[in-house]
Parts: C-alpha cells; structure tokens; sequence
C-alpha cells in the first residue's frame, strides 16, 4: 500500500468539500455533485502540503508554512491565521481550531511508532495552535491515520481515539446530522469527522457522508478523507485524477516526493 495515501486522501477531501463550505453545505445533501466549476484547493491542501515539505526537509515548520501560505494567499484562509503568516517572528495564538487536524496527515503517515506520530502532530499542532484541544484534534486525527494504515479494525481505532482523547464516537451520523451547525473548533468537527470515517463503507461514502454534515465541509472532507484513504488504501481513480487536475505543479511535486520518502520509510 501506499504509505503516503492519506495526504491525497486529505486533499481530495478538501476539494469535493469546498464548494458546499458555510451556508452551500447546510443542505445536508449526500447526493451532492463532488466536483462543480468551484471546487478548488483550500488551506487546508496548501497547509498539508507545508507539513509534508517540513517532515521532508525539517527545519522551522512556522517558516516553511508560511513559506507555502505566502504562495497561495487566496486559499481561504481565516483571519488570525493570516496575520500569523505574514508576521516577522511567528508565535503560536493558543487556538483551538480545526486547522490543527485539516494540516496533519502527512504525519500520520511518516512515522513508525505511535508515539512518534503523537509527538510530531503534537509539534505539527502548537506553532499556532496551542491550546490543548487544537494539540488534541492533531494528535487525535494522526493518531487514527497511523493505526489505520497499520491494519488495525474500526473498533480498535474507535476505542483508542474515544479512550485517549476522550471524544464521544458513539453517535451516528443520522444523529448529528439535523442539528448540526457549521463548526470550526477541534471539539466540534473533529470527532463528528471520525464518526464519519467509522460509518463509512469506502473513501468516497466518508467524504460525502463528511460533507453532508453541513459543517465545515472542506475540512471534515479532510479529515475524515485522510483516516478513510488509510484505511481503505485507495481513492478511486475518478476521483483522484479529478483533484489531481486541480493542483499546481509545485503541489504535486511535493504528493510525489512525499510518496517516495514514505516508501524509503519502509525499506
């Protein structure tokens, strides 16, 4: 399998998640057109791809992300966080956002141990987002891409990820879903994305099942696309080639590089 997958997986959830963000996505549709004239890349592929570039190539992961947001500064990103990219010496804002989970697959994948995984999402979470539950949904989100990609069942990952981290992964997704807002806070989207992945039959079922939540469709789609392409091993090929048409070929360059180091990972 590839190692890697749970970047594109992210990605691709992003972008069949874009078109349907804020009022577009409160339809609470499945059924949804996956890719119309508007469906782009957001922040949350040019942040993963910043990840990916910083477990590449090390160094200070604040300049390297920031580095990519000043490449694409009309990806959609939010307020704080833009001032973050454009400040002198960049500190972290103690958010508690879900931009911490939408940026952390590559971490999921590059890692051996899930130890490691946890303290590299927790390092990939706190440059900007410090507070506690915005270290947790990273740790939270990498922690269930690595146990699904080291073969572990929905059950295993539901009670680690509920047994760590504490979230309810009980419910269902027809239980959210009527009363659920749009919601960009780790605690609010982050577990309603896993719920996703847990209910979910394939990577296409995860995303539109993420997406018809209504929330913050583009990074529920992210999330709950990463730990789905892990898990599953694949995105279908319409998919994957649609998203992939989408990118620039800086983006690219680092989803290939990427590939290859998580391979020479496993050698």
């Amino acid at each position: 399998m590839d190692r890697s997958i749970a970047l594109m997986g992210a990605i691709c959830g992003d972008i069949m998640g874009s078109p349907y963000e804020y009022w577009k996505a409160r339809t609470k549709k499945y059924d949804f057109n996956p890719f119309p004239p508007r469906a782009r890349f957001t922040d949350d592929t040019v942040m993963s791809v910043a990840v990916a570039d910083w477990i590449m190539t090390g160094g200070d992961l604040s300049k390297v992300m920031q580095k990519w947001g000043h490449k694409y500064p009309n990806a959609g990103f939010g307020g704080m966080f833009r001032m973050w990219l454009s400040a002198p010496d960049p500190q972290p804002y103690n958010s508690f956002g879900n931009g911490s989970a939408m940026r952390v697959s590559p971490v999921g994948c590059a890692f051996d141990t899930l130890e490691e995984t946890l303290q590299k999402a927790k390092e990939s979470a706190e440059v900007t987002h410090n507070h506690p539950e915005g270290i947790k949904g990273a740790q939270a989100t990498a922690a269930a891409i690595f146990l699904a990609r080291t073969g572990k069942s929905k059950e295993e990952i539901k009670d680690y990820i509920s047994g760590t981290f504490g979230y309810d992964l009980n419910r269902t997704c027809d239980q959210i879903r009527p009363g659920y807002e749009f919601d960009v806070t780790c605690q609010g989207s982050v577990p309603e994305s896993i719920i996703c992945f847990l209910e979910s039959k394939d990577y296409e079922d995860c995303v539109r099942l993420a997406v018809s939540m209504g929330g913050d469709s583009d990074t529920m789609g992210a999330i709950a696309g990463s730990i789905a392409a892990a898990y599953y091993g694949e995105i279908p090929d319409e998919i994957f080639n649609k998203c992939w048409e989408k990118l620039p070929e800086d983006i690219r360059k680092i989803i290939e590089d990427f590939r290859k180091f998580t391979q020479l990972q496993t050698t």
